[in-house]
């Protein structure tokens, strides 16, 4: 299976997590620079306009642009303190598919003081879509940075369900 890892606004997929990954399929994780593209969604379709994936994994920023992708390619997507209702730097935000069902998983963190987590809960709620399948985890423990352990369990969950 092709996995598209979104990393967050200043971030980068850490080797650790890549090989967790890997463990599921073929990890493609583009460099994103968010404040230059203002369309980042629309720079990843096309970067891989040619990939089949059989799942999306974002976090943060890479949460918020996962949101979208999966939707438009209607591919599961796992979700990591994705900046769904705002976000620091300005990226355009499309429509979306209204036939897309792809499952999708959100992992968020309560302690979380870069994207609120009630933000997210209201973005969720104002855009409830009743087609997909949505998964919420509450992680009481967890702030925006996503732990190893967390990553691990979190793709153990996603992948069953997939």
């Amino acid at each position: 299976m092709n996995i598209l890892y979104l990393h967050g606004l200043e971030s980068k997929l850490n080797e650790a997590k890549r090989v967790r990954l890997q463990k599921y399929g073929k990890v493609f994780a583009p460099n994103i620079d968010y404040y230059n593209i203002p369309n980042a969604i629309e720079w990843v379709l096309g970067k891989y306009v040619d990939t089949k994936f059989g799942a999306v994994i974002g976090s943060s920023m890479g949460g918020f642009a996962g949101y979208y992708i999966s939707n438009r390619l209607d591919v599961p997507a796992l979700l990591f303190n994705p900046a769904l209702k705002a976000r620091t730097t300005y990226q355009q935000v499309p429509e979306l598919n209204p036939h897309a069902s792809a499952f999708k998983q959100l992992v968020i963190g309560q302690r979380d003081p870069v994207v609120n987590p009630a933000d997210t809960l209201n973005f969720l709620g104002e855009h409830l879509d009743r087609r997909s399948a949505l998964y919420m985890h509450l992680r009481p423990e967890m702030e925006h940075r996503v732990p190893l352990d967390c990553f691990e369990q979190e793709l153990k969950v996603f992948f069953k369900r997939i």
